[in-house]
């Protein structure tokens, strides 16, 4: 008997020994796969041991054998957007994934407001989650760390919408997949919530981006500690976004800036993030972003402003961006302002004009092209101008400056959307800004009623 029990104990060693296929947590139970794609799944296993994984929605067989460092990796074929469908795995054990669907995988990242669920408090929230329950919109929100060196893994599992779920999810994130399912139908959606409030950009890039650039570097010196999070270059990178670099996604949205209000050099930091996540992914993916709101921050009264025309910067540095403003929906006494759904909507018709191209609407705001001079007039003229008006009928956001670069506040008319400025304190006026105040919510708009975005012509 006592021989029985030990050859029944040698056995089940021998098997947990082989038994051994595992994979990394962003791909389980309830996960989204990027639709009409070829993505990549990995994993790990003995060295040498055969690994065979067969697609539900085709039955094809994939094989592969683990390397010597006890790792895997298949490229596999996904269909048009359909499910649920089950993908088996098999080597010494076998791994079966269940109630996976094929659709648009979306990253969601950055700090506090893409980090803000319902259960913070959002306009209707309440109502908003009582009718959250839907089974085609999937989440997976990664658990916040660090690591000083990239990981091979990050803490999380897939979801389903659910009040439950939807309720300490991204909220911005939840109603830009709503948005998205109205217009691509039966498109089921995935979301990767990476997010970590408080934290400026430079975590969020691997640490050799900043390291190697003198700008950035320099920059980063100046990032103070922080009470909630993180401020090394790289460290939310490590742990919080290599691990999935290798999950195929169909774009990032972005909320991020206000704690790196007070820097110059924002649009040349974000530019980097943005570089080094295509170059992680391989794969120019469009990346997508909320200009900061309006908000008064510190003693300086145009470190907030800056950064939001950093943003605007980028539209013209990095192709295949998109830029969302808040400032008319925002309340420069809340920099977590209540109102998601409006950013989660206008993010969603921002990727569907320019991802998908179903929504042929006015999706941008006013953003600041060229201005003309002739001796005292100047005149400003805008992409996406159409309908150009100001909100309260006219405009005391406009200066103008001659070659001595001092402001002077500009008398605004518009014709033919365009605006035209005089200044009698301003004979030959070489400069303009506008909403130049880090509180100066923009009164110019077109005719979505959306806002224009703050700019200075100097850069």
């Amino acid at each position: 008997m006592k021989n029985n029990l030990l050859f029944v104990f040698f056995l089940m060693i021998c098997v947990s020994v082989k038994a051994n296929i595992t994979l990394p947590n962003i791909f389980g139970d309830n996960m989204v796969l990027q639709r009409n794609s070829e993505v990549k799944i990995w994993g790990w296993a003995n060295p040498k041991e055969e690994i065979k994984l067969v697609s539900g929605w085709n039955n094809q067989e994939y094989k592969t054998v683990a390397n010597n460092q006890a790792k895997w990796e298949l490229t596999i074929k996904t269909p048009e957007a359909g499910g649920p469908y089950t993908i088996s795995i098999k080597g010494y054990n076998e791994v079966v994934l269940k109630n996976i669907l094929i659709g648009e995988v979306w990253l969601c990242s950055g700090q506090s407001n893409m980090e803000m669920s319902a259960s913070w408090g959002i306009e209707n929230g309440d109502e908003e989650v009582k009718n959250a329950a839907n089974p085609n919109i999937r989440f997976f929100t990664v658990s916040k760390s660090t690591a000083v060196t990239p990981q091979n893994n990050v803490l999380g599992n897939w979801v389903e919408s659910t009040p439950e779920t939807m309720k300490y999810f991204s909220a911005v994130g939840y109603f830009f997949a709503k948005r998205l399912r109205e217009d691509l139908k039966n498109v089921p959606i995935g979301l990767i919530s990476s997010n970590w409030g408080g934290t400026p950009a430079e975590i969020w890039m691997p640490e050799e981006v900043v390291q190697n650039d003198p700008v950035l570097l320099e920059n980063g010196k100046k990032l103070n500690e922080q009470e909630y999070g993180p401020h090394q270059p790289g460290r939310a990178y490590n742990a919080m976004i290599a691990p999935i670099t290798g999950f195929k996604i169909a774009g990032t949205i972005w909320c991020q800036g206000e704690s790196n209000v007070g820097s110059l050099v924002y649009d040349k930091t974000l530019s980097a993030l943005i570089a080094s996540w295509r170059k992680a992914w391989n794969e120019e993916f469009p990346f997508y972003f909320v200009q900061i709101a309006p908000y008064k921050n510190g003693t300086n009264n145009f470190s907030n402003v800056t950064v939001r025309n950093s943003q605007r910067k980028i539209l013209k540095q990095v192709p295949k961006t998109g830029m969302v403003l808040t400032s008319d929906i925002s309340d420069t006494i809340d920099i977590h302002p209540k109102n998601k759904k409006s950013v989660g909507i206008r993010l969603a018709d921002l990727a569907l004009a320019e991802t998908y191209k179903t929504n042929h609407n006015l999706v941008n705001g006013p953003l600041f092209k060229e201005i003309k001079t002739n001796k005292n007039k100047v005149t400003v003229s805008f992409d996406y101008a159409e309908g150009l008006y100001f909100k309260d009928k006219k405009s005391n956001q406009f200066e103008v400056a001659g070659t001595d670069g001092i402001f002077y506040p500009a008398e605004a008319s518009i014709k033919n959307n365009e605006v035209i400025l005089t200044s009698k304190k301003v004979f030959n006026p070489v400069k303009v800004r506008f909403a130049w105040g880090n509180t100066i919510q923009p009164d110019l708009f077109n005719k979505a009623n959306l806002p224009a975005s703050c700019f200075t012509s100097e850069f």
